[in-house]
């Protein structure tokens, strides 16, 4: 049986044709609050990651409202939406990188496994290596394809020759890196093409074994060919990674990801698994902006 989509209306533009379902984001354009409309099925998962009724503010402008949402374990979730709704604050909010923004307050928690991110007593710095961060643009470090996978790892204190080169193998096979460039580990990494700088990035990532991965837009500077290569990655690291990933390209967002969010205007509109949003969202200004018809 088909879910029951809430019973909105839809503009009708001038040229005849159906807009955008408007009555809940002009709600939501108002400041009104809005309740969520979040899956029964999402609740049913084991979280890696609880979003508690999480709000944000640079100075005086509110960018992130009242958001809750668990983040399920070993999974791919995707955070979708038009630019400015929020999908990256809220991102960078998990490893608290907004912290190092003037004038930057929150209310509400997030927890990783338990643990309360924004309880003061939390180490950032310790908080930070509990999880892997992939930027837009590829960064690596101005240092050998093999210093950047181990890095971490260095940071740490690991000295074992023999340790470091087991997980900088393990990491840049996990990454769909190593037949590349195992002949080549000691070149520099800022030799290797954007889409090769990406997939190290990842691998430097997964070598500290976070307990989250944040992807924030990871195929947005690179050609389709590249980008390809990325999406078989990330579905590769379904089961044994916990991903939370922003992304601007729907095909993406369906192809990749287990569950999706939809955030509109810093408010959760919608969440669920990508096979509901994409094909029987429950509210139709979901159905509206992941076929295009708004964004």
């Amino acid at each position: 049986m088909p879910v029951q989509k809430e019973n909105v209306s839809t503009a009708i533009s001038s040229d005849g044709g159906s807009g955008v379902s408007s009555d809940r984001l002009q709600a939501v354009a108002r400041g009104d609050n809005i309740p969520a409309e979040v899956h029964k099925s999402v609740f049913e998962t084991t979280p890696v990651l609880k979003i508690n009724a999480f709000n944000l503010w640079y100075g005086t402008k509110q960018v992130i409202h009242n958001i809750s949402m668990p983040i399920p374990r070993n999974q791919i979730t995707a955070l979708v939406g038009p630019s400015g709704c929020g999908k990256s604050t809220l991102l960078r909010s998990v490893n608290r990188m907004n912290d190092l923004i003037q004038n930057v307050h929150i209310a509400g928690d997030m927890q990783l496994n338990g643990d309360s991110i924004y309880d003061s007593r939390m180490d950032v710095i310790d908080l930070r290596k509990r999880m892997g961060m992939v930027f837009q643009k590829p960064n690596p470090f101005p240092m050998s394809i093999f210093e950047n996978v181990v890095y971490a790892l260095r940071i740490d204190g690991e000295k074992n020759r023999s340790v470091l080169e087991e997980v900088c193998e393990i990491s840049l096979r996990g990454a769909a890196l190593w037949d590349e460039v195992k002949d080549c580990l000691n070149d520099s990494a800022l030799k290797l093409s954007g889409g090769q700088q990406q997939r190290l990035c990842i691998a430097r990532a997964v070598a500290a074994e976070p307990e989250v991965l944040l992807l924030d837009e990871p195929c947005s500077a690179l050609d389709p060919i590249a980008t390809g290569k990325i999406e078989d990655l990330i579905q590769e690291l379904r089961g044994q990674y916990s991903v939370l990933m922003v992304t601007h390209n729907m095909q993406q967002a369906s192809r990749t990801s287990d569950y999706t969010a939809f955030l509109y205007l810093g408010r959760l509109i919608e969440y669920g698994p990508t096979s509901d949003i994409f094909t029987n969202p429950v509210l139709r200004e979901t159905e509206s902006y992941v076929t295009g018809r708004f964004g």
